[in-house]
């Protein structure tokens, strides 16, 4: 070990005679003295020693506007340097540590006191500088706080690892570590009281460049310490905001914005995870122990503190946050998912549920609308790209309607911003609100069927109630649009329209009851501008496509919203007596029809309907024109069944042929395999059931023996469906005694298969219809033979008595909904993967020219005659403008000209 110089010792013994005057008076030539004791010895005891004389009897003597030239600029590098070597020093001997190596457990300790004292020493500087005034300029002390927050962070790492460094040994030094630990918490707090104090001018060179290393560096520190003291970490963020607040203007432009929000959020999950399985404990050991009890108050409190950060943070620097929306929309995300009513929530109680969402939440709600018309937000959001994992999609709905129920409140260009979806390419491809609300709710089928429940609309005089999701998501969806903007009607319309063409069910509904609440909100006359619509589109589309049923129900729904006025010019621009029209009026209800026109229509569907079955019938037309039949089948049921008092009994018995007729013709080993037969046969069926009563024995013989042979080819559930409504109309029946042999026992065998089926749907289904047939038939007799085993007794009598399995529990139930979530989330990503696949592989076929059909020349001149009519309504409402005489004779003679066109 190097020897120090004869004169430098000499010095040191003499310093401890030095008053203060003397140490004020030999500043200037001790001072390199000192330094160059540190420069040529390796004896850390002796820099320590300097250090101590350097801090303590000259530092007191610098003028504050000479510290950072004449002390801290060359006081502090050595110091960090003696720092750095001491830590890495400490690092290697840890790792080497052994039982026997005792010598070893000396000098560790040894140099742990080092680092301790090394600390002290520079808190004694740091103190100093507090006392000298009450206003600290940086420019003079501006090498301090960098080297002081370098030894923190290096010390507060250090303890953080110590533990998995000391392993087997970490008792031995515990109460170093712990010392060194508690004195680097109070060097900060004193750092941070004296940054507190310091001014900055912004027109010194490097004072941005300090003071964002501050506060980079503190960042650091906050990520070292999270995990070992909560209340420190809370108030070392707590300063970090602050000082990023005051020197906002100077340094906006150099954070690590991305950083700080990410560290921040990481913070919140953190808090809100610990309170979560704090409150789960409470909840499973059912008692709330007090000590559990104010954990759990102070983390909610963390939470609530980091909240209110992020919310104040995100505000004040919302132009420098768009690198980070999508970490801000992730942890939105994570904390709702794992919050109730949300399947992946904690099972907690719903007292602490409440604490947590006031104390919380309510904190965390501010940062939506801050960030409501920041364009990069909405990007992140509704992006097309968005890809979530099962357990978001419920909690990403919830941020959607949170945004449509803040809209109205926001300016044109901010409802643009969520409504209107991406249009150029150079804009971030994303789409609708709309869109991206019925996207994910197609993955929240487990909260639908469960269901979940949240809070309903407050209503006056009357106490919160709690809705289903259904409900709520419905409700919300309703309020918005009675605030779009009308020029973002037609891109709702498209939505709904998109919606309900697509494949899953519950987002079909729901769009359905979406435009039913618009055309009972809107006016009568945007309801009929509707209903012709979407009129048009089902006369327009393939029959047999299960998306014209969609749309049929739609109109089906609008149809009883409609004025009876504007259900006349329905009725006048589709009439029922014309064939084409079938397609249409097959989806409706009489019912919803005023009484004047309703029975007059249900005529005229009859006649076309039966028409139009008799001219298939008698044909012997292909399978692919089934379709019209098809048409006219479901056209003739919907009189049946919504206007069937108004049928007379030569009707009725016209029906029955027709469907006994079909019956007959119907190749049983095809019915499985086509899918129009299918509908075909199970429209007669549902037709011969209104007319039970009129049906012969010998015609019901055949239609029993026809079931049993499509029973034993095993057909689509519909078509069983079909066969058990059949069976259950056969109660208000009495067979002649001469008929009884050849129908009992083929009905007895029916319903026999038919509560056997392994099928819940069939098997329920079987169930309801036996139990009416049993309530309603003379034939007592019969029941018995029905109920061919054990098995089905037992199923039949605990139907009857409305028992019902063991009970599933909630969380059962609840682990079940998720389950399905996750299956039916694998089902859509796959669906989708396959269209894109195919949509890359295949190549587009060539259009093939086909000369105009019959239909669509009927389809051309339906539509320009309803515009005619159209113009000949507006006449008689009042008079016409100036040019409508020129336009009409421009019209007369493109039609000569048509006219000539077709004669040649």
């Amino acid at each position: 070990m190097a020897q120090a110089e004869p004169g430098l010792e000499s010095l040191l013994r003499d310093l401890d005679g030095w008053d203060s005057e003397l140490c004020r008076r030999q500043l200037p030539a001790a001072l390199p003295r000192l330094l160059s004791m540190i420069q040529i010895s390796d004896n850390w005891t002796e820099h320590i020693c300097v250090f101590r004389i350097l801090a303590e009897r000259f530092l007191p003597h610098v003028n504050l506007s000479e510290l950072e030239q004449a002390f801290f600029s060359k006081v502090l590098p050595k110091a960090v340097q003696l720092f750095d070597l001491l830590i890495c020093e400490l690092s290697s001997q840890g790792k080497g540590l052994t039982d026997e190596n005792t010598e070893l457990h000396m000098t560790v300790r040894t140099h742990l006191k080092s680092v301790v004292q090394l600390m002290e020493i520079l808190r004694g500087c740091v103190q100093h500088v507090c006392t000298v005034q009450e206003m600290v300029p940086l420019e003079h002390v501006h090498s301090l706080p960098s080297s002081v927050l370098h030894v923190i962070k290096n010390t507060f790492i250090y303890c953080r690892d110590s533990e998995s460094l000391y392993s087997d040994h970490f008792h031995l030094f515990a109460d170093l570590l712990q010392s060194l630990f508690k004195e680097a918490y109070v060097l900060q707090k004193q750092l941070m009281e004296l940054l507190d104090m310091v001014s900055v001018d912004s027109c010194a060179e490097d004072a941005t460049a300090v003071m964002v290393s501050v506060i980079h560096t503190v960042l650091e520190i906050c990520s070292a310490i999270s995990s070992i003291d909560h209340a420190f970490h809370a108030n070392t963020w707590k300063f970090l905001i602050r000082q990023s607040m005051k020197h906002k203007s100077l340094i906006k432009n150099s954070l690590n914005h991305a950083a700080i929000l990410s560290g921040l959020c990481e913070s919140i999950l953190f808090s809100f995870q610990s309170c979560l399985l704090l409150a789960e404990q409470m909840k499973r050991s059912g008692t709330q122990e007090n000590v559990d009890y104010k954990l759990f108050q102070r983390t909610i409190k963390l939470c609530r503190f980091f909240a209110i950060s992020l919310v104040h943070y995100t505000k004040e620097f919302t132009p420098f946050v768009a690198a980070s929306c999508s970490q801000l929309h992730q942890t939105y995300l994570q904390i709702y998912s794992k919050f109730p009513p949300s399947l992946h929530a904690a099972v907690i109680s719903e007292a602490h549920r409440d604490e947590i969402a006031t104390g919380f939440l309510a904190a965390l709600d501010p940062l939506l609308p801050s960030l409501l018309a920041f364009r990069p937000f909405v990007e992140a959001v509704l992006s097309k790209d968005l890809v979530l994992s099962p357990e978001l999609h419920f909690a990403q709905c919830r941020l959607l309607l949170s945004v449509m129920d803040l809209l109205p409140s926001q300016p044109q260009e901010v409802q643009a911003l969520w409504n209107t979806g991406s249009h150029f390419p150079e804009d971030a491809p994303r789409v609708s609100l709309f869109t991206a609300l019925f996207l994910s709710l197609q993955h929240c089928s487990g909260e639908f069927s469960l269901p979940v429940f949240l809070p309903g609309v407050m209503a006056t005089g009357k106490a919160e109630s709690s809705v289903t999701w259904y409900h709520h998501v419905c409700i919300h969806m309703c309020a918005f649009v009675t605030s779009l903007s009308v020029s973002h009607f037609p891109l709702l319309e498209r939505s709904l329209l998109e919606t309900i063409l697509g494949s899953n069910m519950i987002t079909v509904l729901l769009a359905m009851d979406v435009w039913c609440f618009l055309a009972r909100y809107g006016t009568a006359d945007l309801c009929a501008h509707h209903a012709f619509t979407i009129a048009g589109l089902i006369r327009t589309c393939p029959a047999e496509h299960y998306r014209v049923s969609l749309l049929g129900i739609l109109l089906r729904r609008l149809l009883f919203l409609m004025a009876p006025d504007h259900q006349v010019e329905f009725i006048q621009r589709f009439p029922p007596k014309d064939m084409k029209n079938l397609v249409v009026w097959q989806h409706l209800s009489l019912k919803a029809l005023a009484a004047p026109p309703r029975e007059p229509v249900a005529h005229e569907l009859f006649a076309a309907g039966l028409a139009q079955c008799e001219e298939w019938l008698s044909g012997r037309r292909p399978l692919e024109e089934l379709p019209q039949g098809n048409a006219a089948l479901s056209a003739l049921l919907s009189v049946c069944q919504t206007a069937g008092e108004t049928l007379e009994l030569g009707q009725k018995t016209a029906l029955v042929r027709a469907a006994s007729q079909l019956l007959a013709a119907v190749n049983v080993a095809q019915v499985s395999s086509q899918p129009c037969l299918q509908q075909a046969v199970c429209s007669a069926f549902r037709l011969l059931e209104h007319c039970i009563q009129i049906i012969e024995s010998q015609m019901l013989t055949e239609i029993l023996a026809l079931q049993n042979s499509l029973l034993q080819l095993n057909p689509p559930d519909h078509v069983l469906l079909a066969v058990l409504d059949f069976l259950a109309s056969m109660g208000k029946l009495f067979i002649p005694p001469d008929c009884q042999v050849q129908v009992l026992p083929k009905l007895s065998c029916l319903f026999a298969s038919l509560l056997a089926s392994n099928k819940w749907l069939i098997a329920q289904h079987a169930l309801e219809a036996f139990t009416q047939f049993a309530e309603e038939t003379s034939h007592e007799d019969l029941i018995p033979q029905c109920l061919s085993s054990e098995e089905t007794k037992s199923k039949v009598v605990s139907f009857l008595s409305k028992g019902c399995r063991a009970e599933e529990t909630a969380e059962a139930r609840a682990e079940r909904m998720k389950e399905e979530n996750g299956l039916f989330h694998r089902l859509l990503v796959e669906a989708r993967a396959k269209r894109q696949r195919t949509a890359v592989l295949e190549s587009s076929p060539k259009r093939t020219c086909y000369s105009p059909s019959e239909r669509q020349y009927e389809s051309a001149i339906d539509s320009a005659g309803g515009a005619l009519e159209a113009v000949k309504l507006l006449l008689q409402k009042g008079p016409p403008p100036v040019w409508l005489a020129k336009k009409l004779e421009e019209l007369q003679a493109t039609l000569n000209s048509l006219k000539d066109s077709s004669t040649r």
